[in-house]
C-alpha cells in the first residue's frame, strides 16, 4: 500500500479548520491504516515532520430514503499534529 492508497481525502469543517493554527490537520483514512502507516503517509506526500497521530473510528449514520434504511459507509478519521519548525501544508492554508 503506497502513501497515496493510506489518505483518501481531508476533512473539511469547522472544527478541522480551528486546528489549522495549531498544526493540527484532519484526514479522512483507510480503516486498516495504523498510526505509523499514518504519519509515514502525511510525511512523504507533504514534506512535513509529524510528532503525533490521533485515531477515531467512525460508525456510519443511519439514513431513511422512503421506506427504505440504509447506513452510510463507516471511516476512520486521523488528525495529524506537525512539529514547530515544521512548514505547514499548502491545501489547508488557502481555508484557514
Amino acid at each position: 500500500m503506497t502513501a497515496y492508497d493510506i489518505i483518501i481525502e481531508p476533512i473539511n469543517s469547522e472544527k478541522s479548520y480551528d486546528g489549522i493554527p495549531s498544526k493540527k490537520y484532519t484526514f479522512k483514512v483507510v480503516k486498516s491504516a495504523t498510526k505509523t502507516q499514518i504519519k509515514a503517509a502525511v510525511e512523504k506526500i507533504f514534506s512535513v515532520k509529524v510528532i503525533k497521530v490521533n485515531t477515531v473510528n467512525y460508525d456510519g449514520k443511519l439514513k431513511r430514503m422512503g421506506r427504505n434504511e440504509g447506513r452510510r459507509s463507516a471511516y476512520k478519521k486521523a488528525i495529524v499534529t506537525l512539529s514547530e519548525d515544521s512548514k505547514a501544508i499548502e491545501f489547508f492554508e488557502s481555508l484557514a
